[in-house]
């Protein structure tokens, strides 16, 4: 990525929580289609009804409209704290893209856009947001808060995200994952945004930091982003390429039918694995192709919300 195409992408996402509050106000308007007939502006005030609670707080104003019961959610119930975790590695800036646009995104364009929709979900629900970002370091850490201050420097720093590609050697996830877990003391909802590259020697470690995640009755959500055409199925000509590491610059000169199915057979072991990994230590694991909308990420918020609170 020049730099012509690292200004573009930085005034693109300029104004992020315009771009941010477009992606929201799409999904509200579906979401009569999804199990959250009724969530639109009155959400941030309610919550689903479940049988064998009290009537009495029920909103038979909002049932009238959505023939859906919720009851009213009182101020002390609506605060929730949520912890953003975004992966900045190189491999993050898969795949180049020259001019980044809603319609075409890698993966930290779609991470970034996904992170600051979320933002403005909980930011109407008045509740309280952190952000830590790594990439060959642990790059940048606050805590948790809901002022609009506070929001917008969140907005300016996954701006400097998108407009500047990091360079690195390596990434060890499982080094900062550890030291994130260390820093967030009160009981939040955590999503981690990450493609999971790691080598093979260091996914024992990974799995002992997504388990320290855990800790302090946390929940967590790991939203594995991938390019689903390339980084999973393989889906290249078959003449002859050269792939190269994102991170560390070493390449390999083959024709890419030649490996499709064992690279193919080794991304779907990792990938069960990780999965049995995340359900034992009780972690919602949720596949997202970059090249997709984002009403999977945000269902899932929708989904995980209403379990926490």
């Amino acid at each position: 990525m020049d730099i012509r195409s690292e200004l573009h992408n930085a005034q693109l996402f300029q104004n992020l929580e315009l771009l941010a509050n477009q992606i929201v106000e799409g999904f509200i308007s579906g979401i009569h289609k999804s199990p959250f007939h009724g969530f639109s502006a009155e959400f941030a005030e309610h919550k689903i009804y479940n049988p064998g609670e009290s009537t009495k707080r029920i909103d038979w104003k909002i049932f009238a409209k959505t023939d859906r019961l919720y009851t009213k959610r009182y101020e002390d119930e609506t605060n929730l704290r949520c912890h953003m975790i975004l992966d900045n590695s190189g491999s993050m800036y898969y795949p180049e893209i020259g001019n980044l646009s809603l319609e075409n995104l890698n993966k930290i364009g779609f991470g970034v856009l996904a992170i600051a929709a979320l933002m403005q979900l909980l930011k109407r629900q008045r509740d309280a947001v952190g952000l830590s970002i790594y990439s060959s370091s642990y790059n940048f850490y606050t805590s948790e808060k809901s002022s609009e201050r506070h929001f917008q420097m969140l907005y300016s720093k996954l701006n400097e995200v998108v407009g500047t590609k990091e360079t690195s050697d390596s990434t060890r996830t499982y080094t900062y994952l550890h030291q994130i877990a260390e820093k967030i003391h009160r009981r939040s909802l955590i999503f981690l945004f990450t493609d999971m590259f790691q080598t093979e020697t260091e996914e024992a470690q990974l799995f002992e930091a997504l388990r320290h995640l855990k800790y302090n009755k946390h929940a967590v959500v790991l939203f594995h982003l991938m390019d689903y055409e390339h980084e999973l199925n393989f889906d290249f000509d078959n003449t002859p390429k050269r792939f190269v590491d994102v991170e560390t610059g070493s390449h390999i000169d083959l024709y890419a039918d030649n490996i499709k199915d064992a690279y193919q057979d080794k991304v779907k072991n990792y990938q069960h694995e990780l999965k049995l990994k995340c359900a034992q230590y009780q972690i919602k694991y949720v596949e997202v192709d970059v090249r997709s909308n984002f009403a999977q990420v945000l269902n899932t918020f929708m989904i995980e919300r209403q379990k926490f609170v």
